[in-house]
């Protein structure tokens, strides 16, 4: 025995080498059977399909940025699962997501780096003045673009034909948003106050004029930037002024701090905002002050969706309360998905096509694109906040009118 045993210890390697032999043709045995026809056809490799995302992810903007990257992670999620097929191969969906901070210059560097890449499509961004920048780096480079946030009119109105929007454009929001206040508050000397951001100042404007086509003043047109947190100036100018109503077109990392100081200056008129304030965030930061303040949301509550209440309690249990954006970046993953399954390609150039011409049942409701890339007949739904809650209050809907800019026809009832 003694022998044996070092005889075996001198000659380690022809033992290994005839141990490993053996259990490889054991395995090997094994596998056969397990191999179907089934994995053999549609090529046991995956297709790997890349998605890119570009939103703020640092900053004060960051929670709207990881909203929009979780409404994209929880749609690939289940893509993944259901082991969807393109062109005869199990597509396996990676999300790329990438920080633009919220600035046109890092944006546009970001979109390089994910056509560099080899994204399929991009689902971003939500700053308008980084959508605009950034939209002539993905059309240069061929590849589909989806803002599920970015509002300015300007972004689908250059001519690129992978720009797409999924929500209300400025056209649709800032128009209903007049026909709420002038027509359904009844206020008709407005205050404005916009943050000088393409978005902002987009929507601002648009306001104006359709609140000066319904008879409204427009008695003071104050100027912010977004990056301001002391607003007592312009506040107290526009206390001075006979305004009813104060309008503010810009995000809740501003609105918050507004709110506070108009009520330390004894302010009364209520205050109307854009969706960029519309947010848990606002309600966060501003408290029990916020009651009162009126916001906007594109589309429709998503209770009245058909999958929108399902959508909420499935992204809740995994990541909190929606922001804002989460539902738009979900609904746009799920839609490439379709176009490049019908095309049988993740090549934008084969399945743009289809995408634009989709007919989308999704959980912000029923999706389909203008002949420019933007949502056609878009909604705003309008929200009061009530003790730490957004309460919904009515929905404004939107046609086309001859000069381009929607015109608001029925609103829901108010709740």
């Amino acid at each position: 025995m003694r022998m044996t045993i070092t005889r075996l210890k001198k000659r380690p390697t022809l033992v290994a080498t005839a141990l490993v032999f053996f259990i490889a043709q054991m395995l090997s045995g094994c596998d056969k059977p397990q191999t179907s026809p089934t994995t053999t056809e549609n090529n046991s490799s995956p297709l790997v399909v890349k998605i890119g995302s570009a939103a703020p992810l640092t900053g004060p903007e960051a929670h709207i940025g990881k909203d929009i990257e979780n409404g994209i992670r929880l749609a690939i999620t289940e893509l993944n699962a259901e082991h969807i097929t393109i062109g005869n191969q199990v597509a396996e969906f990676k999300l790329l997501s990438m920080d633009d901070m919220g600035d046109p210059r890092t944006a546009t560097l970001v979109a390089q780096k994910l056509v560099d890449s080899g994204v399929s499509a991009v689902i971003g961004h939500f700053n308008s003045g980084a959508s605009i920048p950034a939209s002539k780096v993905y059309n240069d480079g061929g590849i589909v673009q989806i803002t599920p946030a970015s509002t300015a009119v300007a972004y689908t109105q250059q001519g690129f034909p992978g720009a797409m929007r999924i929500i209300t454009n400025g056209n649709q929001l800032g128009t209903q948003m007049a026909q709420y206040t002038v027509q359904k508050m009844g206020d008709k000397q407005i205050a404005i106050i916009d943050d000088r951001t393409a978005y902002g100042q987009g929507v601002a404007d648009i306001f104006e004029k359709a609140a000066r086509q319904l008879g409204a003043s427009i008695v003071k047109h104050e100027f912010t930037t977004d990056k301001s947190s002391d607003f007592n100036a312009i506040l107290t100018n526009i206390k001075s002024s006979d305004a009813q109503v104060l309008f503010f077109a810009g995000l809740d990392i501003q609105a918050a701090p507004m709110i506070k100081q108009m009520h330390e200056l004894g302010m009364t008129i209520p205050m109307i905002g854009t969706e960029g304030i519309c947010t848990a965030e606002l309600l966060k930061l501003a408290g029990a002050e916020a009651n009162g303040i009126i916001c906007a949301q594109p589309g429709v509550p998503l209770v009245q969706t058909q999958n929108g209440l399902a959508f909420q309690m499935k992204f809740n249990a995994q990541y909190g309360p929606i922001e804002m954006y989460a539902p738009y970046a979900y609904d746009a993953m799920h839609m490439l998905a379709i176009a490049m399954q019908k095309a049988g390609s993740t090549d934008p150039a084969k399945y743009r096509p289809i995408l634009a011409t989709l007919n989308y049942s999704g959980v912000t409701g029923d999706i389909r694109f203008d002949n420019k890339g933007d949502l056609a007949n878009g909604a705003t739904s309008l929200y009061r906040a009530e003790n730490g809650k957004w309460q919904f209050i009515a929905t404004m809907k939107t046609e086309k009118s001859a000069d381009g800019i929607s015109a608001p026809t029925n609103a829901a009832p108010t709740k």
